[in-house]
């Protein structure tokens, strides 16, 4: 496990409209504003699409990642996440996790990791900048996954 003690910079509200690429936004806003790295403790809201890392069937290995993506349409979403900077691409790499209720399923639910999604009516999320320390995604172990990591503060004491 890693751990490492937080301070956080600006708290922004932001509210994504009607059609809206979800991450698109996301990640424009962050640049807009120069956000390398935030925690989102929430968003909620519709979204027309949704595209989530799922597979239709068995896993050949459970014990891997699943690489496949699985759309779903119509549905209710409350999420979370992490941003965090990519060595590997050198960008923003969120990382969203949703919980969706299909609205023409009576409400059937998935959770998975979001990789794309389209704003059905809006999508409301609170997004809390990171100041220190750096959080960083570099693709670790066996299987490649972004994983977050954090590199050695400037401004952190030693341990006593």
């Amino acid at each position: 496990m890693r751990a490492n003690q937080l301070t956080l910079g600006r708290a922004f509200a932001l509210a994504f409209d009607d059609g809206d690429d979800f991450v698109k936004e996301l990640t424009g806003f962050c640049a807009e504003h120069q956000i390398r790295q935030a925690i989102i403790p929430m968003f909620l809201g519709g979204f027309r699409q949704v595209g989530l890392v799922g597979a239709d069937g068995p896993l050949q290995d459970p014990e891997a990642p699943v690489w496949e993506e699985t759309v779903l349409e119509t549905v209710e979403a409350v999420g979370a996440g992490t941003l965090a900077w990519s060595p590997d691409t050198d960008s923003l790499a969120p990382h969203l996790h949703v919980a969706v209720g299909r609205k023409d399923l009576n409400a059937v639910g998935s959770v998975s990791h979001l990789l794309w999604a389209k704003v059905q009516f809006i999508q409301e999320m609170m997004l809390q900048e990171v100041i220190e320390p750096t959080m960083l995604r570099p693709k670790c172990g066996p299987h490649g996954v972004p994983t977050l990591t954090f590199a050695p503060s400037p401004l952190a004491s030693p341990p006593s």
